[in-house]
């Protein structure tokens, strides 16, 4: 395969409702896409594939920040499963912590999971 084979663009340019804004942009060539073990992405994707963790995903991304923010939300389960979300979603790279037990995505990720969330609904 050749460059001229193609390849696949996202941007995206976001404001979040915390005042945040991210502008971020990624190409990779059909090329690289198809030749890689796509196995080594499954972590990622699990991650994402827990409705719980989506909520906790948004929520982060709307300002509630802490744990304790998260656990007066309702239906997202008590004070250790939503440690337990949290680690899975630090795990794959999706949450990092700021300190004070504070959590956000990382800047490089906002744009992608939310191309994710975009390609997911078709």
């Amino acid at each position: 395969m050749r460059a001229a084979d193609g390849g696949v663009l996202f941007t995206g340019a976001v404001r979040l409702p915390t005042g945040e804004r991210y502008e971020w942009q990624h190409g990779a060539l059909a090329e690289g896409l198809l030749d890689v073990d796509w196995a080594e992405t499954a972590e990622a994707f699990a991650a994402l594939g827990h409705p719980v963790r989506l909520r906790l995903l948004r929520e982060i991304l709307g300002g509630r920040r802490t744990a304790a923010e998260l656990a007066e939300l309702d239906e997202v389960g008590t004070t250790g499963q939503i440690y337990h979300h949290l680690r899975q979603l630090t795990g794959a790279g999706w949450l990092h912590t700021t300190g004070r037990g504070r959590h956000e995505v990382p800047p490089g990720r906002v744009v992608p999971l939310l191309v994710a969330l975009s390609a997911a609904r078709g």
